[in-house]
Order: structure tokens, then C-alpha cells, then sequence
């Protein structure tokens, strides 16, 4: 038999599945992959309950339940002030990340470029390198607060540009886009067919008041998008696996000739439940305001008495901080297994984001989507950290 060639051969296991197998080796505060520590709402568990028992355990339509798109289409005209066709333009999905690949594998020919935005969670890169086209990655940089240069941004497209993926709230540097940034987009796609692909998982977690600005509220970016959200990020259910993509109805038709034979179809009580329970808005609504409190919670343990220099954050459930002052020779990577290993907290390095992270960068995440019992344990952990 002769050697397997791999389509990905310079991929590894995730750095999320690393440090979380770490944690538990170690017993650490895990505040490295991005899930809660606590339970989604009972009354949502006890409606999955309720389909279950009443036999809703077969196989639901490909495109998702009609009772849950047409919510979701609601809801979105309620947020962002336009209608998507519930039939035509939103499909149910195995989560976001299968979303984004399956719009990548629907879209995305073999030669094409595809923009994406450095640090960038990382599914993005390898479906488009399966695909056969080459990601193409715009560098942000802390210094100037995770802004985009749009004219540094448009040098990078080129006639083979097919499409670019977007991501606010932005994981992992939990920064948000500005309304001039979207019009910016628009200017740059203008005459052209390039796609935008928006990874919106964290569409309500927009911090301190900031609006969401996604690209479902743009008449300008109508035709040309398709956005991605996730329940499991919404509903505190990662483990669930089950999120949408909505946008035009020509996307959405070849998204769906793909998205049939990589999964079919998503969960059917599951699809049942969240109808119901989505139909009280205050279950996103108040979003913002329970994730604020568990980030100025975390940061009041944290900021001026650890030895970190914490970095803004604007949105998601992320905060970055810089360990420079605690190990300034130390790569991000090595100190991440560090402070697993020797502190009992496990965090994310930044530069497992980048194709080419800057070389004197000292970033970590930290997740906060946690009890304040864990988040207090972990503070009294950090605490303990002297300066290098």
C-alpha cells in the first residue's frame, strides 16, 4: 500500500482539544476552550424533554424546521431590520463551524483566494485550503486596538479573490466591529463578485451598550452574503452542535446542494425546543448585560493584582491579556503549558490564530463564560504569578 497523502498535512490536533486534555491532566481552572461551566436554562432542557417523549426523534426536513426558520426569520427582522425568506434563505445546521466549511466547500473554487482576518478562529483556513484555494490573511495588530486598515485590506484582493470571511464579535481578540467598518466592506466588495462569508456566533454578545453591526442589516451586502450563527453560543449549549447560516437565496441553493450530503439534516427535538423557547426574545436579550457582569467580575479579581496587562474587551466571552511582564522570552505556546502545568490555568496562546503570529507579541485568552466560583479559584491562582 503506498504512503497516505494528506490533505492537511501540516495540521495538528486543535490547540483547543490540547489545552483542555492538558487541563484535565493537570486539574486546572480550565479558561482556555471557549464553553460555560454552567447549564443552559431548565425550561429549554425540559422542552428537548418534552419532544423527546412525544416522539419528535426522527429525521427533520434538510433545510431545518419550518417552525424554527420562520422564528429565526422573524427574530432577524426584529435585530437587523430586514427579511430572509424562512424557506429560501436560512438553513439549520450541525453548528457554525459545519456552516462556515459548508459554505467554503459550496462556494470556493479550486484556484480562488479567500480573505481572512489574522488572528482568525481556526476552521476557517483549513476548509479553504480542502477546497483548493489559498486562504489569503490580513494581520491585526493589538497595537492599534484590532482595527482594520481598509486600504491595507484592499492591496490584498486580487482577481482571484472569490471570497472573505468576517468575524465580530471578533474571538479571539473580543473586539467589535464599527458601523464605519461595514461601510468600508460594502465600498470594498462594491463591483465585484466577491462573497462575504460572516461569522456571527457571537451576535449577542456585543458589550457595554455596542450595537451588532452584521452584514443581514446591509441592502448593499444583500446578494452577496451569508452569515453564520451558532444556538450553542446563544443558548449556553455548545455541546448541542446546532446553529444557522441565512442569506440569499442563490448562496443559499448551493450551500444546500452541499449541506445535504455532509449532514442532511440537525436534530429534530432539539429544533422542536429552541422554536418554542426562542419565541420569548429576553432569552438573548439580556445577553450582553450577563456576560458583562462575568467579565468585570473576573477582571476586578485580575487587573492590578496579577502581574497581567489586561486588554480591552468589547465583546464575546473572551479577554486577552499580555503576560509580558511575567515572561517576556517565553513564547505564548510554551507559556500557555506553563501556567497549565505550574499555576493550574489553562488559556489559549494568540499566536495559534495567525499563519505568521508577530514575533513579540505576548497574548493569551482567557474565557470567562464561567461560575464566578471558577473565575474567583482562577484569579487566586493568577495571583500568585510574580513578575518576571
Amino acid at each position: 500500500m503506498r504512503p497516505l497523502r494528506s490533505k492537511l498535512p501540516n495540521l495538528a490536533t486543535t490547540i483547543f482539544s490540547k489545552m483542555s486534555a492538558l487541563a484535565q491532566q493537570h486539574q486546572a481552572i480550565n479558561l482556555s476552550q471557549g464553553f460555560p461551566n454552567f447549564d443552559t436554562d431548565a425550561r429549554l432542557r425540559d422542552l428537548c424533554s418534552h419532544y423527546i417523549d412525544k416522539g419528535f426523534n426522527q429525521y427533520a426536513p434538510m433545510a431545518g424546521l419550518p417552525q424554527l426558520t420562520q422564528v429565526l426569520s422573524q427574530k432577524i427582522e426584529k435585530c437587523y431590520g430586514n427579511v430572509f425568506d424562512s424557506a429560501a434563505e436560512i438553513t439549520i445546521t450541525a453548528g457554525a463551524t459545519q456552516a462556515i466549511y459548508t459554505a467554503v466547500a459550496a462556494l470556493v473554487h479550486l484556484g480562488d483566494e479567500v480573505i481572512i482576518i489574522e488572528p482568525a478562529y481556526d476552521c476557517y483556513r483549513p476548509a479553504i485550503e480542502l477546497c483548493g484555494a489559498t486562504p489569503v490573511a490580513y494581520n491585526l495588530e493589538a497595537a492599534t486596538h484590532w482595527r482594520i486598515d481598509w486600504a491595507k485590506m484592499a492591496q490584498l484582493i486580487s482577481p482571484r479573490t472569490s471570497m472573505i470571511i468576517i468575524n465580530t464579535p471578533h474571538n479571539p481578540t473580543a473586539s467589535v466591529w464599527r458601523e464605519e467598518d461595514m461601510e468600508a466592506l460594502q465600498k470594498l466588495v462594491a463591483d465585484t463578485d466577491i462573497i462575504v462569508l460572516s461569522d456571527e456566533v457571537y451576535e449577542h454578545l456585543s458589550l457595554d451598550g455596542r450595537a451588532h453591526y452584521s452584514v443581514l442589516r446591509y441592502a448593499n451586502l444583500r446578494h452577496r452574503c451569508l452569515a453564520t450563527f451558532s444556538f450553542g453560543k446563544t443558548l449556553h449549549a455548545t455541546g448541542w452542535k446546532i446553529g444557522y447560516i441565512v442569506g440569499d437565496a442563490a448562496l443559499m441553493h448551493e450551500f444546500r446542494k452541499v449541506h445535504q450530503f455532509n449532514v442532511f439534516s440537525v436534530n429534530t427535538p432539539l429544533q422542536y425546543a429552541i422554536a418554542d423557547y426562542l419565541a420569548e426574545p429576553k432569552v438573548y436579550e439580556d445577553l450582553p448585560q450577563f456576560f458583562e457582569r462575568k467579565r468585570d467580575y473576573f477582571r476586578g479579581l485580575v487587573e492590578g493584582k496579577t502581574p497581567f496587562r489586561w486588554l480591552d474587551c468589547e465583546g464575546t466571552y473572551f479577554q486577552i491579556a499580555d503576560y509580558s511582564a511575567i515572561a517576556p522570552q517565553m513564547s505564548d505556546t510554551d507559556f500557555a503549558i506553563w501556567l497549565t502545568k505550574e499555576i493550574g490555568v489553562a488559556v489559549i496562546p494568540l499566536s495559534v490564530f495567525y499563519t505568521q503570529a508577530p514575533e513579540k507579541q505576548r497574548l493569551v485568552r482567557f474565557c470567562f463564560a464561567k461560575t464566578e466560583e471558577t473565575l474567583a479559584a482562577a484569579a487566586a491562582k493568577l495571583a500568585r504569578i510574580g513578575a518576571g
